[in-house]
């Protein structure tokens, strides 16, 4: 079972499960938690953070994984995905219909993309661990390959300082990547139910070219753009996602 953060307390209405995207963790998606004010679940993927460790990463395993946690609160949620979370909530969605009331993909469509992560997974592994004591050393190696700021930010929220070891199965990952990139091949029944594909205006995940695709598998799929917003808009606009997920999810 994957780690969970509850926030809330349960209540009349299906929980709403946070499927996060690569490299995130359960926490990063406290602040959105608390908002939207309702019974919330926040989890580890796998391969990431407190949740188990597998040598597999694809999204039908993801998607068994979000299953397990709905089954053990109520077999009914609605759920939210952003990027790799939001392919692992299209997949559950396509395969197991009958846990989902709403679901909301952030920033992300089921095709396969030409870019890679593992520049991102050679910086982490680049860092000498056994020379860092504090966050700030971690971070000042990391500076040799990422030049962003925030990004450096966001993948440190992954380290365990007084481990000096990464909450991330870097090998796993790096493996698979062509996995988590990509979106796979399958005769699968569309999703009839609600679904809202919500994307950052300064995004090109999501294209309109995407879109026939996206019809394709969802025919009910509804789409809203965030302009000021970039791939990670829950982090760069939180107050508009929120109202967001308010206004679709009821």
């Amino acid at each position: 079972m994957l780690n969970i953060v509850e926030h809330g307390t349960p209540q009349d209405r299906p929980p709403l499960l946070i499927a996060h995207g690569l490299y995130g963790s359960a926490r990063n998606w406290g602040v959105i938690a608390k908002r939207v004010e309702r019974h919330c679940l926040t989890v580890d993927m796998r391969n990431h953070g407190a949740s188990p460790w597998y040598d597999s990463h694809s999204y039908p395993d993801l998607a068994n994984d979000l299953a397990q946690v709905i089954e053990a609160h109520g077999a009914c949620a609605d759920v939210v995905g952003h990027s790799m979370g939001g392919k692992a909530v299209m997949m559950l969605a396509l395969t197991r219909p009958d846990l989902i009331r709403r679901a909301v993909i952030a920033d992300i469509a089921p095709v396969t993309y030409g870019h890679s992560q593992q520049p991102m997974i050679d910086a982490m592994r680049a860092v000498d661990l056994s020379a860092v004591a504090t966050r700030g050393d971690a971070d000042r190696q990391l500076q040799a390959h990422v030049n962003d700021a925030g990004v450096r930010a966001f993948l440190l929220q992954s380290l365990d300082v007084k481990a000096q070891a990464w909450r991330l199965n870097l090998d796993v990952l790096s493996r698979e990547m062509a996995k988590i990139t990509s979106w796979p091949e399958g005769d699968f029944t569309p999703f009839a139910g609600d679904i809202l594909f919500l994307s950052g205006g300064r995004s090109d995940y999501v294209r309109p070219e995407h879109r026939p695709a996206i019809k394709a598998l969802f025919p009910n799929a509804k789409f809203a753009e965030i302009p000021q917003a970039g791939h990670w808009l829950h982090a760069d606009t939180p107050r508009e996602f929120v109202e967001s997920l308010k206004v679709f999810l009821g």
